[in-house]
């Protein structure tokens, strides 16, 4: 039974945190937290100081396809796809690409100390498959699957609903629930490239495998007016609601220009918000409105958006989370980012054993290097979420297993996560 002695920050609510300076985490052989608390002034197998324990981050929302045009600033959001996405995609055809891909893809998670995710991939079900097998070799956890596309994009990356949902069952068949770690979810990309018998149809079958539902929501004003234009709607929500994608178990990403009716429509369908500021501010999108997510009680999980967001490290987002409340005239604690960057998250996507380092919770770890005089919680946490030049995180942990070791890597000769050096860590 490993026992790793670090400094220690967890979350406790979204307006708190635990801060330990000197702690004991003893993880059992299946991987879960045997005990956390005060370092008992008995052995430890790996003295981790002045390191800092977290738990791993979740990113609930972001593109596999899109990790090589990282940065490209090409927006707004239909210029940006026409432009930038949508060309990157097409190469997804292409197995040996895909699987390059998603390999950078997998370590770049890992090395962000992303122990969750739910991932966007291209329409390919090759590239799909390519992304689950990356995922499952680097032992990472994800809820993941290829975007649905039959309309409003290049014909190279358009499948009708005869191939692509039967494509997707058999994704489900091979993937889902792989080594307790590996959903498979029903992912039209958005409204504007999905005619509605392809949406009815995802629908159908996110019920009949209780699966996850993920798409894009009000995300760009020429979007929602394109949106209620071309299926005559009163409003974009009306559109995913008349064919059944939203429910408890949807997620919707940025929700920046809802009507307070569509707000109150998807708080009581149950339906979780992906707010993703970084990605909101690079393509000039809007501000995501907190004050009305919190005062419906709507679940909420941390985006990085890649690539339009320009980071796989989630607290760099919780970090635009807080500025873009700071410009609403809101100013919630820190701990509330630390929280939606971890248990909020994990909670949002279904999965309660992770989020935290404490008994019971499956250790999702990651170390981070801080500097000695932090020596409270309060400081840990400044660091951790507003440090922008901090380092990214030494090490990760899925289920006690090592994930990522950042000096391993280095030792081997490698910059980048994705550089093939070595054995993988």
């Amino acid at each position: 039974m490993p026992r790793l002695r670090a400094r220690l920050l967890d979350p406790a609510s979204p307006a708190a945190t635990t801060w330990l300076p000197d702690a004991l985490v003893e993880i059992d052989p299946l991987g879960r937290i045997a005990a956390a608390g005060p370092w008992d002034g008995g052995p430890c197998d790996e003295d981790l100081r002045p390191g800092v324990l977290t738990p791993g981050f979740v990113d609930v929302h972001l593109h596999y396809p899109q990790t090589r045009i990282l940065g490209s600033a090409s927006g707004p959001l239909l210029d940006w796809l026409r432009t930038s996405t949508f060309p990157e995609e097409t190469a997804f055809a292409d197995p040996a690409h895909a699987a390059s891909v998603a390999t950078a893809f997998a370590a770049a998670l890992a090395a962000a100390g992303t122990t969750l995710c739910q991932a966007y991939g291209s329409v390919h079900p090759a590239a799909a498959e390519a992304l689950f097998q990356a995922l499952a070799d680097r032992g990472l956890r994800a809820i993941a699957g290829p975007v649905l596309m039959d309309q409003g994009a290049p014909a190279a990356l358009l499948l009708p609903a005869d191939r692509a949902l039967p494509a997707l069952e058999a994704l489900v068949e091979r993937w889902h629930g792989h080594d307790g770690r590996l959903q498979v979810a029903v992912i039209p990309r958005f409204a504007l490239s999905c005619t509605p018998a392809l949406m009815e149809g995802a629908a159908a079958l996110a019920r009949r495998r209780g699966l996850w539902v993920a798409t894009h929501l009000s995300e760009n004003p020429a979007e929602c007016r394109e949106t209620t234009a071309m299926f005559g709607a009163r409003d974009y929500l009306e559109v995913y609601e008349e064919v059944g994608l939203v429910h408890d178990r949807t997620v919707l990403a940025h929700c920046i220009h809802l009507s307070p009716g569509e707000w109150d429509r998807l708080a009581a369908a149950g339906a979780v918000v992906a707010h993703c500021p970084d990605s909101n501010d690079f393509l000039g999108s809007g501000g995501m409105p907190l004050a009305e997510l919190d005062a419906r009680g709507v679940q909420l999980g941390l985006g990085t958006d890649v690539a339009a967001g320009r980071s796989f490290r989630v607290p760099r987002i919780a970090s635009s989370a807080h500025d873009n409340a700071l410009r609403q005239g809101l100013r919630p604690p820190p701990a509330r980012w630390f929280w939606q960057a971890t248990r909020g998250g994990a909670l949002a996507l279904g999965q309660a054993h992770l989020g935290s380092v404490r008994a019971g919770m499956d250790a999702d770890l990651a170390l981070h290097d801080l500097p000695t005089w932090v020596d409270t919680g309060d400081q840990a946490l400044s660091w951790l979420l507003f440090h922008h030049d901090a380092p990214a995180p030494r090490r990760t942990w899925v289920r006690g297993r090592l994930v990522w070791d950042r000096q391993a890597h280095a030792a081997a000769g490698g910059v980048f996560p994705w550089d093939e050096v070595g054995e993988r860590s």
